[in-house]
């Protein structure tokens, strides 16, 4: 899974999201209101905004949910259970995806 944002940005909005994840806003907004560890901050208009942590953790919701096949009190508990080192762990694969991606991008060029 690559997610295509833009990295310097404070605040992702639940469109931006949505698009990225190739997933309903309702998805998001049901993944915010089912697991903890996402906290998007409300606008003055109550729009959630997501931060780049919440993006992170977006991620790791949408890899244990859709690319692994874990239920929602499967990933909620998995999550509980080794936070840290499930994060670590998606974090590593995260960033070997994006070495593959770019070698292979090289590779074409030759």
């Amino acid at each position: 899974m690559h997610i295509e944002l833009q990295p310097d940005k404070r605040y992702y909005s639940m469109g931006e999201l949505a698009k990225a994840f190739g997933v309903n806003a309702s998805l998001i907004r049901f993944w915010d209101k089912e697991f903890d560890i996402l906290k998007p901050k409300k606008n003055a208009k109550g729009n959630r905004m997501f931060t780049p942590e919440d993006v992170t953790n977006l991620k790791l919701i949408y890899h244990l949910v859709k690319e692994r096949g874990f239920t929602l009190e499967g990933a909620k508990t998995h999550l509980k259970a080794g936070q840290k080192k499930t994060l670590d762990n998606f974090e590593i694969i995260s960033k070997l995806e994006g070495i593959k991606a770019q070698l292979t991008q090289i590779k074409n060029e030759l």
